[in-house]
């Protein structure tokens, strides 16, 4: 029981910082959704589009193999060496290079469009993500080390000062230049209305003030290097590198081959329109992130345990039946939820259960993905993430003319369902834990079904949704009733 504990009380700590950031990152939604109009707030979804994908490339996978090492090799030190100055090599030529080929980016992103300058954009994105590359592995040293109140209180940190900035920049500046308020003559000289680039700076500084909080984390690491360990970190890595260009493909390529296959006068546009769209579905998001934060440290850690696999399969159907209650939650609520986007936004809402249900297939993908990394096959994660995204990109290539953004919901969901089978089956096969599969199915299903009658049957409507969801939380109790009562003994019994 101590082992459950220990891993639900990291989590939580990372979720409640993971919760906060991200809440607090998800009410800035309304602001830029009623600042900026749906082509501005498209250009906004695009670069950090990019941004994701190439955030995939400057971690390479080492993240990971942080944590797979340290419980190999008795040299925990050079471990985290190692890793720090692999990413840190490759941020800093990123940067360079970055830099130096701004200008011909920032034409190839404008494309056809006129009216925005990309290269201030393209600038400040080089630095924000060398930046946040050098932050990745004095972050993982934090999990790895069990320090879950110092890693939320920077991430905490990271997240004041990004959203401080933007209210600056967005409010509390206009209303100084209207008011003739303090600063007038210098504010209004440089001042640009409506100018989305004032968000990039925001998150340059942002990470600027992460990366001088984890100095302590990185004074930690020493100037060492062992070529042979590294060439065996690669080796596990590579795979993960893939697979998480795959992921973020997914998760990402559709909003930028949306600005690519639709019509001109419209790609920036709907691009904003699904972009904030998909940011109702932030909450699942949350959860599955903050799972994955506490998870992986604590799947390393315990792999050794000879009742690892029953361990990982409990952890496994409890996360169903949360997952499944949040999709169902945010469903029953859509209607209030809808007003942290701009009216202007809300043509887009078809997308929102679709989204939340390829979510839901996400984070059971991300919960079975141990069994490839604890048994060094990280080859399969390639594999796996490789369908999903070839799925995605041909689904989108294919219907996203005659669909628009719906196509790229549809494409996300298909893709993380087929993953999910496949890590499942190939999971099984190579490293079998005892998942109750029929029980995950009857969550899965019913809260599938709840959902369909919802939006349907009841168009949404509020008061209806809370009792269906009421109904399906105590249909979950019914089922898990003994469940509980054994966890509770067994607490009482400690």
């Amino acid at each position: 029981m101590s082992v459950f504990k220990k891993f639900v009380g990291q989590t939580a700590i990372y979720g409640l910082s993971n919760i906060a950031t991200r809440i607090l990152n998800f009410f800035l939604t309304p602001l830029y959704t009623n600042v900026y109009a749906p082509g501005v707030y498209g250009v906004f979804t695009l670069l950090y589009s990019y941004a994701s994908i190439l955030n995939a490339v400057l971690a390479f996978g080492m993240e990971t193999t942080y944590f797979r090492f340290l419980s190999k090799e008795k040299d925990k030190q050079l471990v985290y060496s190692n890793s720090f100055w692999g990413v840190t090599v490759v941020a800093i030529l990123f940067l360079i290079l970055g830099l130096s080929a701004a200008g011909p980016i920032a034409l190839w992103l404008q494309g056809d469009k006129t009216g925005i300058d990309y290269k201030p954009f393209v600038q400040y994105f080089v630095w924000i993500l060398s930046i946040d590359a050098i932050c990745v592995i004095p972050f993982a040293k934090l999990r790895a080390d069990e320090r879950p109140v110092r890693y939320a209180v920077v991430k905490i940190a990271n997240i004041g000062v990004f959203i401080g900035l933007n209210l600056f920049f967005i409010l509390v500046l206009p209303a100084i230049i209207k008011n003739h308020g303090p600063g007038y003559d210098f504010f209004h000289k440089y001042y640009q209305p409506n100018w989305v680039g004032y968000v990039f700076v925001s998150n340059l500084i942002a990470s600027i003030v992460t990366l001088i909080l984890l100095i302590p984390e990185i004074a930690k690491v020493h100037f060492r290097f062992n070529t042979a360990m590294f060439t065996n970190m690669l080796s596990y890595s590579w795979p993960i590198l893939i697979a998480n260009i795959s992921f973020i493909i997914n998760e990402n390529l559709d909003k930028i081959l949306l600005e690519r296959y639709l019509p001109i006068e419209i790609s920036t546009r709907d691009v904003g329109i699904y972009g904030a769209c998909c940011k109702l579905a932030i909450f699942m998001n949350i959860f599955i992130q903050a799972f994955r934060l506490g998870a992986e440290p604590f799947f390393f850690s315990h792999s050794k345990n000879e009742n690892a696999p029953r361990t990982y399969a409990t952890i496994m159907h409890y996360f169903i039946i949360v997952v499944c209650m949040i999709f169902v939650g945010l469903m029953a609520n859509i209607d209030v939820l809808k007003y942290f986007i701009g009216h202007k936004f809300w043509v887009g809402l078809p997308v929102v259960p679709i989204l939340l249900f390829a979510y839901v297939c996400l984070g059971i993908y991300m919960n079975l993905s141990v069994w490839y990394k604890l048994s060094d096959q990280t080859r399969y994660g390639f594999y796996i993430s490789a369908v999903g995204a070839v799925l995605t990109i041909l689904l989108n290539i294919f219907f996203i003319a005659k669909y628009s953004y719906m196509a790229s919901a549809w494409a996300s969901l298909i893709a993380y369902l087929v993953m999910m089978i496949l890590s499942y089956v190939l999971g099984q096969k190579n490293y079998p834990i005892p998942y109750d599969l029929s029980s995950a199915l009857t969550y899965i299903g019913a809260s599938a079904i709840v959902v369909i009658i919802l939006y349907f049957g009841f168009h949404n409507n509020i008061f209806a949704g809370n009792i269906l969801l009421i109904a399906f939380l105590g249909f979950a109790f019914y089922r898990e009733k003994d469940n509980f009562k054994k966890l509770i003994k067994r607490q009482a019994s400690i």
